[in-house]
């Protein structure tokens, strides 16, 4: 495969597990089309074209000839200038790596982290909580995020890659996306009086298991394992956590468990009040389970993964 194909069947899965759907996906990209067509021609030069056809805004080839043929991939939850060096002096050593690849955003996909957090308004409409009010909620949130990562130095790594010149993508809510789908279609074989009995049903899958030998597996922050359901709800995907504001309004549409892979406190604190359960599923581990899902599909193309920086690699397919 080449870098480009690698690219072209992320955005193509991560469009397939959208928790929106593929047809509001589409609508999407075309009111992104319809912003640029009406944007005045000193301003579409700035513009932003990938986003035409991709709806995933912290999702990006950041550096890399996109006909690079790849056979084998240096893989992480997180790749920063460090993966890169670690890539670099594996190469020193005979091993070949033809790109690198990290899920949390870097360079332009990290400063473009907020745009992506829309997709929150309707998966969080899908259980409950009003549009008009998420859509509230995470814009001010969304401004938040841009207004935070503004200032970052958040080429470093880019330049890093640039300068070894070894080709370096990030994949962010395609992967969480893939997560948030496999999450949601496994926990809707059951049904569940209480939340120990789901963190026990979490716990028959092999990345939380390897986790939790760690040390780092599913963690009931709010509740306790006796504590009854209720209503059930996962959120793996977004961009990243919404505000306080938006779990108060989880409580109102009535939630009883929340799913999540980790909480910030202020907003822990929020949902104790409300007497809402939460799960921490587990950072690492539960972005593993989407790259893990995306991964399986590049070595059925016979392409070698070498797994690091919080990667638990499982496989699901031979």
């Amino acid at each position: 495969m080449t870098l480009q194909q690698i690219y072209d069947l992320a955005i193509d899965m991560g469009k397939k597990a959208d928790p929106r759907g593929e047809k509001a996906v589409d609508e999407y990209l075309k009111r992104a089309k319809k912003d640029y067509q009406e944007l005045p021609e000193k301003k579409k030069k700035y513009f932003d074209k990938e986003s035409l056809s991709n709806p995933y805004s912290d999702t990006r080839i950041l550096y890399g000839d996109l006909k690079t043929e790849v056979k084998k991939i240096l893989v992480g939850i997180d790749a920063d200038a460090s993966e890169v060096l670690l890539a670099d002096s594996l190469n020193a050593k005979g091993k070949k790596i033809d790109v690198v690849i990290g899920h949390h955003p870097i360079g332009i996909s990290l400063v473009a982290l907020h745009d992506v957090m829309d997709l929150q308004v309707d998966t969080y409409a899908q259980v409950g909580v009003p549009l008009n009010v998420m859509d509230a909620l995470i814009k001010e949130k969304s401004d938040t995020v841009k207004r935070k990562i503004h200032p970052s130095n958040h080429n470093q790594m880019v330049d890093t890659a640039r300068l070894l010149n070894i080709p370096l993508i990030n994949l962010h809510t395609v992967w969480d996306n893939l997560g948030d789908q496999f999450i949601k279609s496994y926990l809707s074989k059951k049904t569940f009086d209480t939340v120990g009995e789901i963190v026990d049903y979490l716990m028959e899958i092999p990345e939380y298991q390897e986790a939790t030998k760690g040390k780092n597996g599913p963690l009931i922050v709010s509740g306790s394992e006796k504590s009854r359901a209720g209503k059930i709800a996962v959120f793996f995907t977004g961009g990243t956590n919404p505000s306080k504001e938006a779990y108060m309004e989880f409580a109102k549409a009535g939630i009883g468990t929340l799913i999540d892979m980790h909480i910030p406190e202020e907003g822990l604190t929020e949902l104790k009040k409300l007497h809402v359960n939460v799960i921490n599923a587990g950072h690492m581990a539960s972005d593993s389970i989407g790259a893990n899902l995306f991964l399986d599909q590049l070595e059925k193309k016979g392409i070698e993964i070498i797994p690091c920086s919080g990667l638990i690699r499982i496989r699901r397919t031979k």
